[in-house]
């Protein structure tokens, strides 16, 4: 069989094949393609920035207890899976506004476990969070003008800083009390 140009009818039907394959691949890859990466990164976002408000709560609830920051998420984990202080605290009720008063969010995959404090969702690499030091010097000097002694004193943990490896945030600031506890996305 031949069509009317003279070539024969499986070779139109060929090509009528091939574009239309072409076409499925070209859709898949210019709009449901990218489509997927997008949700998938917005998922990573706010699955990063929930975790990191999470590990915020557990900051504050640190320095309740201790007086100051800490820069270790092992024992921040620690901390809030172990210890009676937290354990008060999210399993309270607040009679005011008949809520629970924990202060700790579920994650978008589901409920809250510390373990998801330690690592970013997209590249599993493990949460930045450093604190402050502050060195005191204070001289002691008699009446003649000679040095007595010199009292030194290291002030760990005012401050502290928390970064997303992926880059979707920071909260905290090193230099700064007013930034203390604020979100860059916020």
């Amino acid at each position: 069989m031949k069509s009317r140009a003279g070539d024969p009818l499986y070779i139109h039907i060929l090509l009528y094949v091939v574009i239309a394959i072409l076409t499925i691949i070209l859709i898949k890859v210019a709009i449901l393609d990218p489509k997927e990466a997008v949700a998938v990164e917005k998922f990573n976002r706010k699955e990063s920035r929930l975790r990191m408000d999470n590990i915020k709560e557990a900051q504050i609830l640190w320095q309740k207890k201790n007086g100051n920051f800490t820069d270790n998420l092992n024992d921040l984990i620690v901390f809030i899976k172990d210890d009676p202080f937290v354990d008060s605290v999210v399993n309270a009720f607040d009679s005011l506004t008949m809520k629970s008063a924990n202060p700790f969010t579920d994650l978008s995959s589901g409920e809250f476990t510390p373990e998801s404090l330690m690592y970013s969702p997209r590249s599993h690499s493990m949460y930045i969070m450093q604190i402050d030091t502050a060195v005191s010097i204070d001289t002691t000097v008699n009446r003649r003008g000679k040095v007595i002694r010199v009292d030194t004193t290291v002030t760990l943990g005012t401050r502290y800083y928390l970064e997303d490896p992926d880059g979707y945030g920071t909260i905290g600031d090193l230099y700064n009390d007013a930034l203390k506890n604020t979100a860059s996305w916020e």
